[in-house]
């Protein structure tokens, strides 16, 4: 799987951090001054603390340029996930999403269960939540598991293409408890455009927004195909004979 790094939650946290640094350095030469100002002269503050309180501020200020060189690496890093995005323009690419859409009469679906089960039941949903389709899988073992739907009902009858699916899964042991599962869907299309504008980096395959982080495969799109064309054979004019030129010779 690819993983893009969305530096937007670090960013902020270290721009917090700026800003907790800078208020400490503007309380303490407010308290260095008051100090100055309000200290005994006949027993002035000692020069050698004062140096390594003045040293101790030169670290919090050296700590503020790391902040920032930090955001600026931060930002770079999320520039290099839209770099990568950019690789897979036009490229034919499969990714998890929480629904599948019905393409060439099948959706593919994706689960995980966390241990055997006696009895798994899988219930398709379309978009407005409605069951379809209850499928009874015969592979009841614990991880991975991967469903193609043929996209009919349960009457038998063929849905249209476009549809959107999501399903649910239940797992039951052997002892009659609940069986921890996941489930989520998959798309796979050309990706014909790429956003960052939320600092997350998008893919939009078929219409659809679908995050980097999402995406799962990526191979070359199929080469179009093409029909074979038949030469034609030009027509030489001085060997047609016409029945007028026929008659003309009789």
């Amino acid at each position: 799987m690819v993983t893009a790094t969305s530096g937007t939650s670090v960013v902020d946290k270290i721009n917090n951090s700026r800003t907790s640094l800078a208020t400490n350095e503007q309380t303490f030469l407010k308290l260095l001054t008051t100090q100055l100002k309000n200290q005994d002269p006949l027993s002035p503050t000692d020069t050698t603390q004062m140096t390594a309180q003045i040293t101790s501020m030169t670290g919090v200020e050296q700590q503020l340029v790391t902040n920032d060189l930090l955001a600026a690496l931060v930002g770079m890093n999320t520039g290099s996930g839209l770099s990568e995005a950019v690789g897979m323009m036009d490229k034919l690419v499969t990714a998890e999403t929480s629904t599948s859409t019905l393409k060439d009469k099948e959706a593919t679906f994706v689960y995980n269960q966390a241990g055997a089960a006696s009895k798994v039941k899988i219930e398709v949903t379309n978009a407005a939540g409605k069951v379809v389709r209850t499928i009874n899988p015969d592979d009841l073992k614990s991880g991975d598991h991967t469903l193609k739907w043929d996209g009919k009902d349960d009457s038998g009858a063929q849905l249209e293409d476009g549809g959107v699916y999501s399903i649910k899964v239940t797992a039951t042991g052997a002892d009659g408890k609940a069986i921890t599962t996941k489930s989520a869907g998959r798309i796979q299309g050309i990706v014909t455009a790429i956003d960052n504008a939320t600092g997350q980096t998008m893919l939009t395959i078929n219409g659809k927004q679908v995050a980097l982080d999402a995406v799962i495969g990526v191979t070359n799109p199929p080469a179009p195909v093409t029909t074979p064309t038949t030469p034609t054979t030009p027509t030489n004019s001085a060997d047609t004979t016409t029945d007028t030129d026929t008659k003309a010779a009789a």
